[in-house]
């Protein structure tokens, strides 16, 4: 075929030269040199360049859900007028620029604000949002990829077995914890994916260390417990150390609720590093037989820390607190089981550190507002360390704070079924570089990405109050919005990037009584209230609805 269009070509420039050689008056005409012609090609016609489409400007009952609660409510026009009341808001944003929990560019999606100004705890950022542009390596490695976030880098997916190592001849299980036994959990390398199972045991009494040793998983059973109920102003307890790289999962042979829970006065030290996080996960996770699925959830109860540190909600004939929290008798039951209090007056106190810590498969609704997350921090104080923690796949929420003073840093949600970070009783710590990527579907249409409040109890103090800086929230449940805020708790918002899908607004505020003063959560600040006034938005870029 390609011999013939080539003698096609010479026939056709032959017979073009013949004819321009018989034309009249040719002599007359300049040649262009002998035995060659000049054929000029008219130039291509561009392919026109369709406009980007300027996005139209939201309108207020796109941006903002109404809800009322006692017959109060927040039209949506309030709720818009509050957030363009901050600065450096794009309230008109589009999801084409967020690629799954990434921006696109390198430049920040709108111009953020300084978050070290507020208090020295946050970090300086000049971007929005938790990620720097598409190069940010700062989650990756400690995290586990998915369909509801890749973070890339050197992370396995969370559905993979965790990094147990091979078990070296004679290696024992350490001191404290005994050799798995009897039935499916029998430690041998056909029983549960070729590594040994060390229990540890259900009532840790003394301190007790979970070291790494090749080939070696920690299995718990039950309420697992860390010392005991010491009280709001009571001694010392034990603690329980989690060294890097250790796997430890939940025995999927009995009926009753696996969990750990670190009671107050005791502490949790579970210190992973980038290339060897901690991972608490279920018995299907390490268990390449059966395994975990995109889709896998609440296969154990997480982790419960309860301390010492103020609450504004208190057991009745334990209250109530104030301002300060200064409460020495204010406690609260925590909620996902019988009988385990938190609170106290010590805003300082420590249950431990939590770093670089993955939570898989767990969450567990024990019954409706009863529910076991991912991570629960009761009355936990400034001095207890959470940063670098990822809650994957929990069938409530990621991670519920309530009361208490946690700073909390690096911290994200994938694939929650309920609420990403959900805030309340009294909370008043800080938070940056935070993400909540929800399931890509099935999530409960009460999901939000964030949901604030104060136990529907306007005015009991502490108030709740916290800070986000630096987050990033892909809304894709059906809720609302993806960020709730009610009961007269009080926030800021920096440095955020907000996406949700159609038919999802991004704020939805609420409030639950009228004082002279106004509604609250949204009245003005009155510091006999302990009230900071409506909630502020700073450098926030929302993509809502689906745009």
């Amino acid at each position: 075929m390609a011999r013939n269009l080539r003698y096609g070509n010479f026939l056709m420039a032959s017979t073009a030269c013949l004819m321009l050689a018989g034309c009249g008056g040719a002599d007359n005409v300049a040649s262009p040199g002998a035995g060659s012609v000049t054929i000029v090609q008219p130039a291509p016609t561009p392919t026109p360049t369709a406009p980007t489409p300027t996005p139209t400007a939201i309108t207020a009952a796109q941006f903002a859900a109404v809800t009322a609660v006692n017959g109060i409510s927040i039209t949506a026009d309030e709720q818009l007028a509050i957030v363009n009341a901050g600065t450096n808001n794009n309230i008109s944003g589009t999801g084409s620029t967020i690629n799954g929990v990434y921006p696109v560019s390198a430049t920040s999606l709108t111009t953020a604000t300084d978050p070290s100004a507020i208090n020295g705890f946050f970090t300086s950022t000049n971007y929005v949002g938790a990620l720097n542009g598409p190069s940010d390596t700062s989650f990756q490695g400690w995290t586990c990829n998915s369909t509801a976030a890749e973070f890339g880098g050197s992370g396995a997916r969370c559905t993979a077995v965790p990094a147990i190592g091979t078990l070296a001849s004679g290696a024992a299980c350490p001191t404290g914890t005994t050799t798995a036994t009897g039935g499916s959990g029998t430690a041998t390398a056909a029983t549960i994916g070729g590594f040994k199972v060390c229990d540890i045991p259900q009532a840790i009494t003394t301190s007790l260390t979970l070291p790494r040793i090749a080939g070696i998983a920690y299995r718990f059973t039950g309420q697992t417990e860390v010392g005991t109920d010491l009280g709001s102003t009571g001694a010392a307890g034990v603690t329980l150390t989690v060294e890097a790289g250790v796997t430890v999962f939940a025995n999927a042979n009995e009926a009753t609720n696996d969990l750990l829970l670190v009671n107050r006065g005791s502490k949790l030290v579970a210190i992973g590093t980038r290339d060897a996080p901690i991972i608490f996960t279920s018995q299907q996770n390490v268990t390449s037989a059966t395994g975990e699925s995109e889709t896998s959830q609440g296969h154990w109860g997480g982790i419960i820390l309860l301390g010492r540190a103020p609450t504004g909600v208190c057991a009745a004939g334990t209250g109530p607190n104030n301002a300060a929290g200064s409460s020495t008798t204010c406690q609260q039951a925590i909620e996902g089981v019988t009988g385990r209090f938190y609170g106290g007056p010590t805003a300082t106190d420590s249950s431990g550190q939590m770093s670089y810590v993955q939570i898989r498969y767990s969450g567990i609704a024990i019954s409706d507002g009863n529910e076991l997350q991912g991570l629960t921090l009761g009355g936990t104080g400034s001095g207890t360390v959470i940063d670098h923690i990822q809650s994957h796949n929990s069938a409530d929420d990621g991670i519920e704070i309530f009361g208490g003073n946690t700073n909390i840093k690096y911290i994200a949600v994938t694939g929650a079924d309920d609420d990403g970070f959900d805030i309340d009783n009294g909370y008043r710590g800080f938070m940056q570089f935070m993400i909540a990527a929800q399931r890509v579907g099935g999530a409960t249409v009460d999901s939000f990405s964030t949901e604030i409040d104060s136990n529907n109890a306007e005015d009991l103090l502490p108030r709740t109050f916290s800070t986000y800086a630096n987050f990033t929230f892909i809304q894709t449940a059906l809720a609302p919005a993806a960020i709730r805020q009610r009961g007269g708790a009080d926030m800021r918002f920096v440095n955020g990037v907000v996406k949700t899908v159609s038919n999802v607004a991004c704020v939805n505020l609420i409030a639950g009584e009228q004082t002279s003063g106004g509604r609250s959560t949204v009245r003005p600040a009155d510091s006999a209230l302990q009230d900071f006034g409506p909630p502020t938005f700073n450098s926030i870029y929302f993509a809502c609805q689906g745009r």
